[in-house]
């Protein structure tokens, strides 16, 4: 069954939509505690994404759009994209500041461009995702362009069961 992504789940395709160039509806194939899935498109355009919203937010902050992470699969583009991890923060980073983001004991650092926070390398995001998988929470840490310090903390419960759903979705 097809269906159009729900309001409040719009926004987490937002890149994923800027990306796809003929993709108007996505297939909701999962759903977990935390953590959607869904592919859309077909043949090489196929793609799919999980994504989430942090269950808690803090920071000194008056106003601050939606924050969520995608992890993305692109089996069919040239280098086989798998694990593309994105963070999109509701608010612009500060210039040349970078994200750190702590699973487990595991710590990652990621660049910012605007108000996205993406790993240098793919090595990066497939670390990330195996964390996800073996952990429980997930924090991430960010400066806003005014210098406003937040730490979102996102629940990687059910994690697992979406990334495994687009990892049968977007096979090669």
């Amino acid at each position: 069954m097809i269906k159009i992504i729900s309001p409040s789940f719009i926004v987490l395709a937002s890149f994923v939509l800027s990306c796809a160039t003929n993709a108007q509806t996505y297939e909701k194939v999962k759903t977990t505690d935390h953590w959607e899935a869904y592919k859309s498109g077909s043949g090489k355009g196929r793609f799919c994404f999980v994504g989430s919203e942090p269950i808690k937010k803090k920071g000194a902050y008056k106003r601050r759009d939606k924050t969520y992470v995608l992890v993305t699969h692109r089996p069919n583009d040239k280098k086989n994209k798998v694990d593309i991890f994105e963070l999109v923060a509701g608010y612009t980073y500060k210039k040349d500041s970078s994200v750190t983001i702590k699973i487990g004991g595991q710590k990652f650092e990621l660049f910012t461009s605007g108000g996205t926070a993406w790993a240098k390398t793919s090595k990066t995001d497939q670390a990330l995702a195996r964390a996800m998988k073996r952990g429980n929470t997930m924090t991430v840490a960010g400066t806003s362009s005014r210098g406003t310090k937040t730490l979102d903390t996102y629940s990687l419960k059910g994690f697992t069961a979406a990334y495994n759903a687009i990892g049968t979705n977007c096979k090669k």
